[in-house]
């Protein structure tokens, strides 16, 4: 997963001890300015990874950086008013925390460098002119959940072959995850599937979601990376338990609360590399220096437990993929 950024990193010798990596005493603190479409309750612990990864570089919480956070707490439209109060206050950098922040930091600032996190196709996106060489003021890490979403599929389709259906709860404001949704349908009408892709933004949404299943109308639920969604957990998870519903998740975090299964990448990491990124671009990197990373490793997670609850069979092929496995 970390092969194209540790190459420019260590280039730039970060793989030196992290006390020659320690900000310059007498150096004003580095203005960090956040901005997610998410709720801050939410995604706190992934945002820890963040902070812990800039302590490690050397930099010091209120004397080496300061954060100035916006959080659209589900609310996309609020996105460009918050991206430009974050641009009038002069930050040395922002980080945007998926994709609808990404693109509203990037309508409201050109020459501000953003760092742009779990990015579903940031060239499919408009946020850069390619991966090797963003050609702007962003570059960031990329969840690639439009290139696996045929993976989706074939997990599906293997712990519930008589499936001709699918629900796929997302954001569908999100620009990226609708960019995933038409390669998910494309994959799945290949095969005979239908997908449809359903809003899950509030409890009222995540009802009328399962009302549906309920009557028939969809055969397997998927789930994905979405904060605001990610919000709905328990909700869709104990929905998903009393209707018994097949489902797949995009984040391993629903498997580890009781959910049947997950094929992604792991999230915080890429919090991780955004403090790398803004640690390169305090020392002077511009985006268009720093490659947009991809993962090159996937995580398939199994909880057997919930599966037995379900009366879902596992095949054995499936176990055997499975990185973890929950009994």
């Amino acid at each position: 997963m970390r092969r194209s950024i540790r190459r420019a990193l260590l280039l730039a010798g970060i793989a030196a001890p992290f006390a020659a990596l320690a900000q310059p005493s007498g150096r004003s603190p580095l203005r960090i300015a956040t901005l997610s479409d998410g709720d801050e309750k939410v995604n706190g612990a992934l945002w820890a990874m963040f902070r812990a990864r800039l302590r490690e570089l050397g930099y010091a919480e209120r004397t080496g950086y300061t954060i100035e956070p916006r959080w659209a707490r589900g609310d996309t439209k609020r996105l460009p008013a918050l991206a430009a109060e974050l641009v009038g206050l002069q930050p040395h950098v922002i980080v945007a925390d998926g994709t609808p922040a990404a693109l509203a930091a990037k309508r409201a600032s050109s020459h501000i460098p953003i760092v742009a996190i779990r990015i579903s196709d940031p060239v499919k996106a408009g946020l850069v002119a390619s991966l090797a060489q963003p050609g702007g003021n962003v570059t960031g890490t990329s969840v690639v959940t439009a290139q696996i979403a045929g993976k989706w599929v074939e997990l599906l389709r293997e712990v519930a072959p008589k499936t001709k259906s699918i629900a796929f709860l997302t954001d569908t404001s999100n620009a990226g995850a609708m960019i995933t949704f038409r390669e998910l349908r494309d994959r799945a009408g290949a095969l005979g599937i239908a997908v449809q892709a359903f809003d899950g933004r509030s409890a009222a949404e995540i009802q009328e979601v399962f009302a549906e299943i309920e009557r028939g109308r969809w055969g397997a639920l998927l789930v994905g990376t979405n904060a605001v969604i990610f919000a709905q957990r328990r909700l869709i998870l104990d929905a998903t338990a009393r209707q018994r519903v097949p489902a797949l998740y995009a984040r391993r975090e629903y498997v580890d609360a009781g959910g049947l299964m997950s094929y992604g990448t792991n999230l915080g990491s890429h919090y991780s590399h955004a403090a790398e990124y803004v640690h390169r671009i305090a020392q002077g990197a511009k985006p268009d220096d720093l490659p947009v990373e991809q993962p090159t490793r996937f995580e398939l997670v199994v909880n057997m437990k919930t599966a037995r609850a379900l009366g879902i069979r596992i095949p054995p092929a499936v176990l055997l993929r499975a990185d973890r496995v929950i009994e």
